[in-house]
């Protein structure tokens, strides 16, 4: 047997129809259905944390995710009903995942770059739904925000 041609047609195999079905998984308009089970290292905000990633077997990933369907008062706020209100978000969403398991799914690039937008569930159930329950965040489906300062 000729190895090397065997493994030179491997290759342009996986060239020809892996790496294009991975790009796409991961095509800013498309997104990764999942799920991927990950354990959350640090709440940043009240729709933003860290997370190791598992996406393979053995195989995990450092993550900065935004939780998809909520917009959270700003830390950087304009006013101190915002900066109270995105403490409270924060620190709800530091107590209920933090250092725990959460499930993402529906797993796509955001906007801005350098982290994720996934919906995001743990063993209570789904995260931006308690959220918003709680007025801690309210829905969001991308475009323009409104203020949190009255």
């Amino acid at each position: 047997m000729d190895w090397k041609r065997i493994g030179l047609g491997l290759a342009l195999l996986s060239i020809t129809i892996i790496l294009p079905k991975v790009a796409q998984a991961f095509d800013s308009d498309r997104y990764f259905q999942g799920p991927v089970n990950a354990r959350v290292v640090r709440v940043i905000d009240g729709d933003t944390f860290e997370a190791s990633a598992a996406i393979w077997l053995d195989q995990q990933i450092s993550i900065r995710v935004r939780i998809a369907g909520i917009d959270a008062p700003e830390l950087r706020a304009r006013c101190d009903a915002e900066r109270r209100g995105a403490a409270a978000a924060r620190d709800y969403l530091a107590r209920r995942i933090e250092g725990g398991d959460v499930t993402l799914s529906a797993v796509r690039y955001d906007k801005f770059g350098g982290r994720v937008d996934a919906a995001v569930a743990d063993g209570g159930g789904d995260i931006a739904n308690a959220m918003i329950r709680a007025r801690l965040a309210r829905a969001y489906a991308g475009g323009r925000r409104d203020g949190w300062c009255g």
